[in-house]
């Protein structure tokens, strides 16, 4: 479903991916772990289609990036820690803004099957900036999945969130999984990574460092990984 081979990306004469190779299939769970500057939310911009490669080649459900970015998009659900909501909308109103913009069928049952799977149905006319920053965080993954996409691609989705919150988001993302999406997901939770992921990937200084099937790693080693990637590359 991703397939990233020899992928370079500068920014003047900074390499911030110095050459990345993984790929990762359909209904896979797959959590990516780094230190700040580590290379992973670069990595997420360009399997997004908002940020153009440098070198290599990048493959998502088939289609090429660049080239093919349109379609890539109609793939993918984005997340993160800014919800890309408008606050002085309702949640409904952000759903259906979102949907006409991807062309959703029955757009209004779709959003009503989603604000009821995240919990939200009895906000649904409540401004958004009105909303805990975990009601937030919800109603940005219905946005995400709004139109049925094969992969979701999140990036730090539980920063702010507290205990609560973020169990809810882990539960719908289980759900997810169980439905066949594929999921790309950067953290900086060592323990989330290997409790809930399939697969783990490790990213350092640019480069992939580790990637393991998440049964086969240690808290410890993963740590380490991560210690030495605080060091400047040379």
């Amino acid at each position: 479903m991703i397939s990233v081979s020899g992928l370079q990306k500068y920014f003047g004469p900074v390499k911030a991916l110095r050459g990345i190779d993984f790929e990762i299939n359909a209904g896979e769970y797959v959590a990516l772990l780094g230190v700040n500057g580590a290379g992973k939310t670069t990595l997420i911009r360009i399997l997004s289609t908002l940020t153009k490669p440098s070198v290599g080649k990048v493959m998502i459900a088939g289609f090429d990036i660049p080239k093919d970015s349109n379609r890539i998009r109609e793939q993918l659900g984005v997340m993160s820690h800014s919800t890309f909501l408008y606050g002085d909308l309702s949640a409904e109103e952000n759903l259906l803004f979102y949907g006409k913009m991807y062309g959703v069928a029955q757009l209004r049952p779709r959003i009503d099957e989603l604000l009821e799977r995240v919990s939200l149905e009895t906000r649904r006319h409540d401004l958004v900036r009105t909303f805990s920053r975990g009601m937030q965080q919800r109603l940005s993954l219905a946005r995400a999945i709004l139109h049925r996409p094969k992969i979701l691609l999140l990036d730090e989705p539980f920063t702010g969130l507290d205990v609560n919150a973020a169990g809810m988001v882990t539960e719908l993302l289980r759900q997810f999984i169980i439905e066949g999406i594929t999921v790309l997901l950067t953290t900086h939770d060592i323990d989330y990574a290997l409790q809930q992921a399939q697969r783990v990937l490790v990213i350092r200084q640019g480069l992939i460092a580790a990637a393991e099937a998440s049964h086969r790693m240690k808290r410890e080693q993963i740590g380490q990984l991560l210690l030495d990637g605080r060091e400047k590359p040379s």
